[in-house]
C-alpha cells in the first residue's frame, strides 16, 4: 500500500526539458480493474484549457476532452477497461506527464463494511489525542494557532494519537470508528473560530498536515484492521471550503450552486463576514443565497420551487461554497473521489455529511455507483429530521418515495430526539417518557431495513447527553436501548467516562480534548488507574455491555418485540434460535414492578435468567422489583 502512495506522488513527473503547463492531475493515479472503466482526469495548470492532449498507452482511449470556462483547468475522460497496471504517459501538447494505473488490492466484493453488529465510535481527531507535535504547526498554511484553552480553535490531535491508543478501542468494546473529516482544511482562523471540525475540505486528496499525510492514514486504518477494527470516513459532498482552488478560480461558470456573492467575496472578504462561522459585524450582500436548514422540502409532495432553490442551492454558511451536483463533471468528481479512498486507504464506510441538502438526483447516482462497485459497502447520510416517515423515505428501496436513494443506512434523528426526551420526564400511562421510544420504533415498517438505521444518542452537533450534568441512570438507559434494539449503534468518545457539556456558548463545549490524549494533561482517562471511581464504574459498565454484544447473534439477527410502557416499565426483547433478551427499563423516579406474567411470550416456561453486566440470576417466576431509573438486561436461554 506505501508504494502505490508512493507512485501517487510520482504522477507530476514531466518529461524533463518540456514546458510545463500542468501543475497537478486529480485523482493522481488510478486503478486498473474497476468495473466501471471511465476515469476522469481534473488537469490543474495555467492556461492549460487549450493544451491538445493524447497517449498512446495500450488499452486506453481517450471518450472525451472537456474545456471548461476557466482556461485553467482541463477535463479528460478516458477509458481504461482493457488497461494493465503501469505507467501512462499523458501528452499536453509538448508536456508529458506519467501517470500510474495500479492494480487493486481487492475486489469490490471484498470490501466488507459496517452493519448492525458493529458499533461505531465517533470521535474528532482534534481533540481526541496528539500522537506527535512535529505537525503542530505547518509552513505555507494559512494563519492558526493551537490554543488548548480556546474551544473553537486547534487543539493539536492527530491520526497518530488515535493509532497509539487503538488498544483503548478494544478494552472499551467498540468495532469501528468514524473520524470526523481528516482532509485538508487549510482556512484561516478568524474571530475566534477555526475549521478544526475539517468540515471545509480544501483539498479532496489529501489529508490535513496538521493531522499527519496519507501515508499516517494509511498506517492507521492497517493498524485498526489488524486489531479488529473498521474504520468509517466521514465526507462532504454538499459544499467545500472557502480556500478551495475552484472557489478562486471557477472551473465552470455552474461548478458552484448561486455563486454569485463569490466575486464580491473574495475581494478582501468585502461582505464582513466571518468565513469560519459565517457571523460577522456585516450582512451579506443580496446574491448571497443562505440554506434554510428546512430539509423537509426535498421529500415533500407539496414544496414550492423557492424552498426547494433554498434549501437546496443555497449554502451551508458564507464559508462553505455549496457544490452543484447536477453538473455532471462535478459529481463525476466527488465519486471517483471516494473511489479513490477505498481503494488506497481500505476504509470500511463513509458517512456522508448533510446528505438532503444536496442534489437528489446526483447522490442517488453517486450510491448506484458505489453500490455497484463495492456491493458489501456501507454508507450512512446525515438525514437530520427527527420523523420516522423523513428518514426511511431515504434508505435505499424505500416504497415511500418514487426515487431510490440506494443509500444503504440513515442515522435515526427520531430516535436521538425521543431518547433526549425522555431523559426528562417519567415514563406516565399514555404519551411521556418511554413511550415516547415505543411510539417511534412502531413506525419501523416503514424502512426497508431498520437494521441498517444508524441510532445514537449525542453526536458533536448535538448537546452531549449528559447535558451539563452526570446523571448515570439516564445515562445507561439510554446506552441500553441503543446497544440492544434492532439498528447500527453509534457511540460518542468520551461518554463511556461520562464527558459532558452542551452548546449553549460554542459547539466546542461539547467537542472537548479527551482527558490523557495530550502533552501535560494530569488528568488520563485512557487507563484504569487515570480514571476517577466514577469514570470506571461506568466504563466499565458500558464495556461489559460492548463485549456481551459482540458477535451475539440474538442481537444482530433476532426479531424484536417491544411492549407498550405499563406503570412506567418499557420492555424490548430480541429473540434467536430459542434464546431472548429483554432490555427492561424503569422509567420512573420511583420504584417499580415488572409484571412477568405480561412477558409471557419471550419468557415462556423458563424460570431463571441471567443479569448481563452483573452476572446475577434474575428469577422469572416471580415479579421483578426496579429500583428507580433501573436498567436491567437479562437473558435467557
Amino acid at each position: 500500500m506505501k508504494k502505490i502512495f508512493l507512485l501517487a506522488l510520482l504522477c507530476g513527473c514531466l518529461h524533463v526539458g518540456a514546458a510545463t503547463k500542468v501543475k497537478r492531475i486529480e485523482p493522481a493515479n488510478w486503478f486498473v480493474g474497476m468495473k466501471n472503466p471511465s476515469l476522469q482526469l481534473m488537469v490543474y495548470g495555467k492556461n492549460i484549457r487549450q493544451a491538445k492532449f493524447s497517449t498512446d498507452y495500450p488499452g486506453v482511449k481517450v471518450d472525451s476532452v472537456v474545456r471548461l470556462d476557466s482556461p485553467n483547468y482541463l477535463l479528460v475522460y478516458l477509458n481504461v477497461k482493457d488497461a494493465q497496471a503501469g505507467t501512462m504517459k499523458l501528452k499536453f501538447d509538448k508536456q508529458i506527464v506519467n501517470y500510474p494505473l495500479n492494480n487493486r488490492q481487492m475486489a469490490g466484493e471484498d470490501h466488507v463494511g459496517f452493519t448492525n453488529a458493529d458499533v461505531l465510535y465517533m470521535l474528532m481527531p482534534d481533540r481526541f489525542a496528539s500522537g506527535s507535535s512535529k505537525n503542530d504547526q505547518i509552513k505555507g498554511m494559512n494563519p492558526y494557532v493551537n490554543d488548548r484553552s480556546e474551544p473553537s480553535l486547534r487543539h493539536g490531535g492527530d491520526l497518530e494519537g488515535i493509532r497509539q491508543h487503538l488498544d483503548y478501542f478494544n478494552q472499551l468494546g467498540v468495532t469501528a470508528l468514524w473520524l470526523t473529516p481528516v482532509l485538508e482544511n487549510n482556512s484561516p482562523d478568524s474571530h475566534g473560530y477555526s475549521t478544526y471540525h475539517g468540515y471545509a475540505t480544501t483539498n479532496y486528496y489529501q489529508v490535513d498536515p496538521r493531522f499527519g499525510s496519507n501515508e499516517e492514514y494509511i498506517r492507521l486504518v492497517q493498524d485498526a484492521h489488524a486489531k479488529g477494527l473498521k474504520v468509517v470516513m466521514d465526507m462532504i459532498f454538499n459544499h467545500c471550503g472557502f480556500e478551495h482552488p475552484w472557489v478562486k478560480d471557477m472551473p465552470s461558470k455552474d461548478w458552484f450552486n448561486t455563486p454569485e456573492w463569490l466575486s464580491e467575496a473574495q475581494n478582501a472578504n468585502a461582505s464582513g463576514v466571518d468565513r469560519n462561522t459565517g457571523m460577522g459585524d456585516k450582512k451579506t450582500t443580496s446574491s448571497y443565497l443562505q440554506t434554510s436548514y428546512k430539509l423537509t422540502p426535498v421529500l415533500d409532495p407539496y414544496a414550492s420551487k423557492i424552498d426547494m432553490h433554498e434549501i437546496v442551492d443555497g449554502w451551508f454558511v458564507p464559508s462553505m461554497p455549496d457544490l452543484n451536483q447536477r453538473n455532471s463533471h462535478v459529481m463525476r468528481y466527488l465519486i471517483q473521489n471516494s473511489e479513490w479512498w477505498i481503494e488506497t486507504v481500505g476504509i470500511d464506510g463513509i458517512r456522508m455529511d448533510t446528505y438532503p441538502y444536496a442534489d437528489r438526483d446526483g447522490m442517488a447516482e453517486w450510491m448506484k455507483c458505489l453500490n455497484e462497485e463495492y456491493p458489501n459497502f456501507n454508507t450512512v447520510g446525515e438525514t437530520w429530521v427527527a420523523e420516522p416517515a423523513y428518514t426511511a423515505a431515504w434508505q435505499k428501496d424505500s416504497k415511500l418515495s418514487k426515487k431510490n436513494s440506494y443509500l444503504k443506512t440513515v442515522m435515526d434523528f427520531a430516535f436521538f430526539e425521543r431518547v433526549n426526551q425522555a431523559k426528562t420526564e417519567e415514563t406516565d400511562h399514555w404519551s411521556k417518557g418511554f413511550h415516547r421510544i415505543y411510539n417511534s420504533l412502531c413506525y419501523d415498517y416503514l424502512y426497508p431495513n431498520p437494521s441498517s438505521v444508524m441510532a445514537f444518542i449525542e453526536n458533536h452537533d448535538t448537546d452531549r447527553f449528559l447535558g451539563n450534568g452526570k446523571d448515570v441512570n439516564n445515562l445507561k438507559q439510554a446506552l441500553a436501548l441503543l446497544l440492544t434494539i434492532k439498528r447500527i449503534p453509534q457511540l460518542y468518545y468520551g461518554t463511556e467516562i461520562l464527558m459532558n457539556g452542551t452548546k449553549e456558548v460554542t459547539d466546542g463545549n461539547v467537542r472537548k480534548d479527551f482527558p490523557g490524549g495530550f502533552p501535560g494533561d494530569t488528568h488520563n482517562a485512557f487507563s484504569k488507574d487515570g480514571r476517577t471511581h466514577d469514570e470506571n464504574a461506568m466504563f466499565d459498565w458500558v464495556s461489559k455491555l460492548l463485549h456481551w454484544r459482540q458477535g451475539n447473534e440474538v442481537i444482530v439477527h433476532g426479531e424484536q418485540t417491544q411492549f407498550i410502557p405499563v406503570d412506567g416499565v418499557y420492555v424490548v426483547a430480541r429473540q434467536y434460535k430459542g434464546k431472548a433478551v429483554m432490555t427492561i427499563l424503569n422509567g420512573t423516579d420511583h420504584d417499580a414492578i415488572c409484571q412477568v406474567k405480561r412477558y409471557a411470550e419471550i419468557i415462556g416456561g423458563r424460570l431463571k435468567a441471567t443479569d448481563i453486566i452483573s452476572g446475577d440470576t434474575v428469577r422469572l417466576d416471580q415479579n421483578i422489583r426496579l429500583s428507580p431509573r433501573q436498567t436491567l438486561i437479562i437473558e435467557i436461554k
